[in-house]
């Protein structure tokens, strides 16, 4: 890990994990490009596969550089460890699937990312695990389902698209006074470990999909699981290893370590140009309501000020006039890029009901609190000022 280089978020990005090339004294972590690492003897061999060596033997079970990448994360997380994924659902799935079975019951908020959402609902029901959805953001419904066979309480916070804020250490303490041995799992996507550090408040397992602020770059589909040693040895070994084979390959972890290097003053921007739109749209009469926990508005804004040190660049918007109204301003932008995804370097924009969670049934997305008229917003790196503009050439026209 660290080698005493200082506590600063910046400084551990740039000098945590064992970050110099032994080999040739390399400054940057070289592209460790082969599916397979030699032995010099038999007995050598024979001691990585028992666990006794730390030796690599092939890239699926560990890499240097996505070692390196894992190790940043764990870092920043203030996990023990932290296992690389191919996908953000990579990560996911080889969580869940770690941690539960047939016969085993899941908590899970019922807002969450599509895909996410269809794991839970439609995936891993099929296999005989039991999931129960409920509303985090109240505490108590949380404590209701939890039962004897639980195994997991699952959720994103904020929330993928409508911005809820579930209090972590509120959920973690009550779900381990209930049983210890239940996984608090947070998606910390959204927040970032640079806003928000779940484990610190309580949680047991984080999970990333990198493909976002963490890398920051949109070239790049990667996940990251991050917690205690024990547990990130288990998904390596069992969820990576076996159930999903869903490994990061070297070049994206390079990209990835590249783009963690910048990470601290991207979310600065991304954070501040996030806050001048949010005001600007809650002052616009065509905003019919602006969701962004940094609004005294926000139902849950006194918890998000309480266990985020930032509020985030994603801002959802309800557009009077509904589902037309709001596909009709997101055609209407001129700058900002109408793609799913978030956290790269320009401002993304996108219509949940019609593309990220058309796996929900209209219904479904009345229960998950995700109107049909909702735009969903991830805010870019670009100046505000034209971001703004932007947004206001596009509401003239409705």
């Amino acid at each position: 890990m660290s080698h005493n280089v200082g506590n600063g978020f910046g400084t551990q990005v740039i000098h945590g994990g064992e970050t110099k090339d032994r080999g040739y004294h390399s400054l940057g972590m070289p592209i460790y490009q082969t599916s397979t690492f030699y032995f010099d003897t038999c007995e050598e061999g024979g001691r990585c596969f028992a666990g006794e060596s730390d030796g690599y033997i092939y890239t699926r079970l560990g890499n240097p550089t996505t070692v390196l990448a894992e190790e940043k994360v764990a870092e920043l997380e203030g996990a023990e460890a932290a296992a690389a994924a191919g996908s953000g659902m990579g990560a996911i799935s080889a969580t869940l699937w770690t941690l539960a079975g047939a016969g085993k019951h899941i908590v899970a908020d019922g807002t969450l990312y599509g895909c996410t959402f269809a794991l839970l609902n439609h995936g891993m029901t099929r296999y005989g695990v039991e999931v129960t959805f409920v509303d985090s953001s109240d505490p108590e419904e949380v404590r209701k389902a939890l039962k004897e066979n639980t195994v997991a309480v699952y959720l994103e916070t904020p929330a993928n698209p409508n911005l809820k804020i579930a209090d972590i250490q509120a959920i973690a303490e009550l779900t381990h006074a209930y049983n210890k041995d239940i996984k608090v799992v947070v998606d910390n996507t959204f927040a970032t470990p640079y806003l928000q550090q779940p484990l610190a408040l309580g949680a047991d397992v984080v999970v990333h999909s990198a493909t976002k602020y963490i890398n920051g770059h949109g070239d790049v589909v990667a996940g990251f699981v991050a917690g205690s040693k024990e547990f990130i040895t288990q998904v390596k070994m069992f969820g990576l290893k076996d159930m999903t084979g869903a490994v990061l390959g070297p070049q994206e972890a390079f990209l990835i370590l590249r783009g963690l290097k910048t990470f601290e003053i991207r979310m600065q921007r991304h954070c501040d140009n996030a806050r001048k739109l949010a005001a600007y749209l809650a002052s616009e009469p065509k905003a019919e309501k602006v969701y962004f926990p940094g609004l005294e508005s926000h139902p849950n804004h006194e918890v998000a000020k309480k266990q985020m040190k930032d509020f985030g660049a994603m801002i959802s918007i309800e557009v009077k006039g509904g589902k037309a109204a709001g596909m009709k301003l997101v055609n209407s932008l001129k700058m900002s890029t109408i793609a799913v995804s978030l956290g790269d370097a320009e401002t993304l924009v996108q219509h949940p009901a019609s593309m990220t969670h058309s796996a929900y049934s209209p219904e479904e997305l009345k229960e998950a609190g995700i109107p049909e008229g909702l735009v969903r917003i991830s805010v870019g790196l670009e100046n505000p000022e034209d971001i703004i503009a932007d947004f206001q050439q596009a509401f003239a026209q409705l």
